[in-house]
């Protein structure tokens, strides 16, 4: 009996091991606007664009509408937690065609203030921007350790929570991001001391 042919065994190796290439998102039909909104509404925007594109039968022409978003490592109750925070808040990135319909259907979306770019039309991003934001780079990125983000400000009064200071108040003087420490004042004998501590020794009072 004769075995069925492969398709692949004709192939050179690479092309049959190999994986599609990634796309870049600047290469999918459209072209990437920012659009403004009010702060803290970016969900309910984005929700709007959607439905309005729908209702008006404008899903060819109104493709994406995306929230970039990053990692970020915070401290609460002195541990490290990551959490995903807006990368830039009050603005949303939608792929489309524009044209004047679709200028005004998303310009009167409710929530949305308007269109970000100079001139009487807005200016799409570039290749570089949009894979900045939602592409290679940003892909990139989340392989690598989330960007530490700190609670505090110096000049900010902190608790002590850890050492042979704890349950002491200080003023934060500096602060190292990379090592994640930080120098607070503490009032010992009624002397300001400068006291080294780590990012999970402190807490907001």
């Amino acid at each position: 009996m004769t075995a069925a042919p492969n398709p692949d065994e004709n192939l050179p190796v690479d092309e049959v091991s190999a994986e599609p290439a990634p796309v870049s998102p600047y290469d999918l039909p459209g072209d990437w606007y920012v659009v403004h909104s009010y702060s803290g509404y970016e969900n309910k925007v984005k929700a709007n664009l959607e439905t309005r594109a729908k209702s008006m039968h404008m899903e060819d022409r109104i493709f994406e509408v995306v929230i970039p978003m990053e990692d970020v490592v915070e401290f609460k109750g002195g541990r490290k937690v990551t959490v995903p925070k807006k990368m830039f808040p009050g603005y949303l990135l939608v792929r489309m065609y524009l044209d004047d319909d679709t200028w005004y259907a998303v310009r009167n979306t409710p929530g949305v203030t308007g269109f970000v770019g100079s001139g009487i039309k807005p200016t799409p991003l570039s290749r570089r921007e949009v894979e900045r934001f939602l592409g290679v780079q940003q892909a990139e990125e989340k392989k690598k350790a989330p960007r530490f983000k700190p609670a505090w400000e110096i000049g900010e009064t902190v608790r002590v929570v850890a050492g042979p200071f704890a349950d002491f108040n200080g003023i934060i003087e500096d602060m190292d991001v990379d090592q994640q420490k930080v120098t607070v004042l503490v009032n010992i004998f009624g002397r300001d001391t400068p006291v080294e501590l780590g990012f999970g020794d402190i807490q907001k009072q």
